[in-house]
């Protein structure tokens, strides 16, 4: 409580609340709040500053602006380059665990219980959101609730797209296993022009690196002779 009052003090109400929104991107796993990311990154960068100012001469001059640089790099570091690896391990699991899904709907399971079964089946961070989800049902949200509260983990915009579907195919009772079979095509249609998009680009990357080490050491093994002998 005292911690929050002295947030609500430092910063502005909306940074707090972006700070909020991107801590809880990172997932129900993450042990990170806002009060121990802000409270961390000010204590690192008052360590900071006053290391500077007392081991270095220039202190004074360097210390604002290493102090500058870290307290927009934490944040970065923290959690906006977490969020992106998070995206990239959540679009992994996409696939496998919406295939699970839908062939727990097609065995004639509702959709509460296709997702109780699915999380049951696989464990990896897309199922751990889903069974917190569950959770959030058993302590009274409805299912549709849930749903909602779920994208708002959820950094990949392909996953939320899967689960506005899922939302809406629930509430209009339309063919929800059909539009589950529509987004499974979709993933893996984008996971195949993904791949291709990287073997697309590997000529580049080693045309880049033959330019910045093989040339240079074939020059050094048809000229070193030359030069040798330029020097005698």
């Amino acid at each position: 409580m005292k911690n929050d009052i002295l947030i609500e003090k430092i910063y502005s109400k909306r940074s707090v609340n972006r700070i909020k929104k991107k801590i809880e991107l990172l997932g129900v796993n993450s042990k990170m709040n806002v009060s121990k990311f802000l409270n961390m990154r000010l204590i690192l960068c008052l360590i900071i500053f006053v290391l500077l100012l007392t081991f270095s001469s220039l202190g004074f001059i360097y210390a604002p602006l290493i102090v500058i640089v870290f307290y927009i790099s934490y944040e970065y570091l923290e959690l906006d380059y977490k969020i992106k690896k998070r995206i990239k391990k959540l679009d992994s699991d996409a696939l496998f665990f919406f295939e699970i899904l839908t062939l727990s709907l097609e065995s004639g399971r509702n959709l509460k219980g296709a997702i109780e079964l699915t999380v049951k089946t696989i464990k990896n961070d897309l199922s751990d959101e889903f069974k917190y989800a569950l959770e959030e049902i058993n302590y009274g949200k409805s299912l549709n609730e849930a749903l909602t509260s779920l994208k708002k983990r959820i950094p990949s915009p392909t996953i939320n797209n899967v689960i506005l579907d899922i939302t809406q195919t629930n509430i209009f009772g339309s063919g929800i296993i059909d539009t589950l079979h529509n987004e499974i095509n979709y993933i893996r249609d984008k996971k195949f022009l993904e791949a291709k998009s990287i073997i697309n680009k590997m000529p580049v990357k080693i045309s880049v690196i033959s330019v910045l080490f093989y040339i240079p050491i074939m020059l050094l093994l048809l000229l070193g002779p030359i030069i040798i002998d330029l020097m005698k």
